[in-house]
């Protein structure tokens, strides 16, 4: 039998931490019974019996069926209810704004996009985001009780403790605004917030489950690019939960970067840095807008032109050889490859990638390292919004045992 992602405690005091472990553990299998739940818990079995007769009081749990029998008494199964509770997403992007309806399972019930108001003023965007958030519960016809709440994936840096985009690219006029805060007095529900990258990697995590169980680097590739980190099933923020910005890593050029500096990763391997690539590779008219141009070079790229695959490929190497010093460093053995820029080329981008860190990476026959498709498409970070929700009332985390 494989170890599990996680191991209960039967110490005192820790009931919050393993009714979390129970529930995390039913999930990521999506059936399982009570005695291979013990088993993988550690839990002694009147300790897991007794949190899952509570779960299954409070409707997050229930019976469904039984196992194949093995010559003795059938096992029931156990399954997490997806209807019990949903949670609302919501991405921030320059461009638009994407919410969904996400369900406890991970199921993406609702989803819609809009583009940002015209002015993109802090509140002008909050009113927009709040408008979306409550459509979806009003089309979701849920009771209000049933929607924990909304989360906000946004471009970073952030400032956690005043729940405030500090200075995002691409969002003239955005200095230390309180986002958070915004949307939540508008909406009525509690909201968190993370970075896009951060929070896309988190509804990878929920939404994968066993999938995605153990450690593994998220790439975020959008308008910008930046990382979402898990170990052992932990999501690593940082001191100040701005882990992950690869994008402003120094990748060996000298080209100036939106943020001042020069050579940062996200001078070449942005959308916008891609587009102006291309522009001048292929040497004629091309949209003039950066997501319609990019997504001509996709389409180029699949048909096989020259001059967008070799654009795409110096994109993937430059990134591969960043994730390459990541992977090294963090001694992880899987990155997986999403976001929006992704959505037609995913799998030219992921097999370059894959070469240039198995070439690179530090003891490749001790640790052979996994390039994989994202399992969620390009909503990812709006999953992974409604997914902070989620796993801020139900992962198992290790500051419940420690008490901070």
């Amino acid at each position: 039998m494989t170890n599990p992602s996680w191991q209960g405690t039967n110490l005192p005091r820790v009931g919050g931490f393993n009714r979390a472990v129970v529930l995390d553990t039913i999930r990521r299998h999506g059936e399982i019974s009570r005695v291979e739940l013990a088993q993988r818990t550690g839990l002694t079995a009147q300790t897991m019996s007794n949190i899952v007769r509570a779960l299954m009081d409070d409707g997050l749990v229930t019976e469904n069926g039984h196992a194949p029998s093995t010559g003795g008494k059938r096992r029931v199964l156990l399954k997490v209810v997806p209807d019990a509770y949903s949670a609302v997403g919501l991405h921030l992007d320059p461009e638009r704004i994407t919410g969904v309806l996400v369900d406890l399972a991970g199921g993406v019930r609702l989803r819609t996009t809009r583009r940002l108001p015209a002015d993109a003023t802090p509140d002008s965007v909050a009113a927009a985001l709040t408008r979306i958030g409550q459509q979806l519960v009003r089309r979701s016809g849920l009771e209000p009780d049933r929607v924990l709440g909304a989360g906000l994936a946004v471009p970073g840096p952030l400032d956690p403790a005043h729940r405030k985009v500090l200075d995002p690219p691409n969002l003239d006029g955005w200095t230390e605004v309180p986002l958070a805060d915004l949307v939540e007095e508008r909406f009525g529900l509690p909201v968190v917030m993370d970075n896009d990258a951060t929070a896309a990697a988190i509804g990878e995590r929920w939404s994968g489950c066993a999938q995605r169980s153990g450690s593994f680097v998220y790439v975020y590739l959008g308008t910008g690019v930046g990382i979402g980190v898990v170990l052992g099933d932990q999501v690593h923020r940082g001191v100040s939960n701005n882990a992950g910005e690869i994008g402003h890593v120094h990748s060996g050029g000298s080209r100036e970067c939106h943020c001042g500096k020069r050579g940062c990763l996200e001078a070449y391997c942005s959308m916008r840095s891609i587009v102006a690539d291309w522009r001048t590779a292929i040497g004629r008219p091309a949209p003039t807008s950066v997501a319609a141009a990019y997504d001509q070079l996709c389409r180029d790229a699949v048909a096989g032109e020259a001059a967008a695959r070799k654009v795409l490929r110096q994109t993937a190497t430059r990134l591969g050889q960043a994730l390459a010093s990541v992977v090294s460093v963090l001694d992880v053995d899987r990155v997986v490859l999403g976001g929006p820029a992704l959505r037609q080329v995913s799998d030219l981008v992921r097999n370059r990638v894959s070469k240039v860190i198995t070439a690179q990476v530090w003891a490749p026959q001790v640790r052979p390292v996994r390039v994989e498709n994202a399992l969620i498409g390009e909503d990812a970070a709006a999953v992974g919004a409604a997914s902070l929700v989620f796993d801020h009332a139900y992962s198992p985390r290790l500051n419940t045992l420690l008490g901070s």
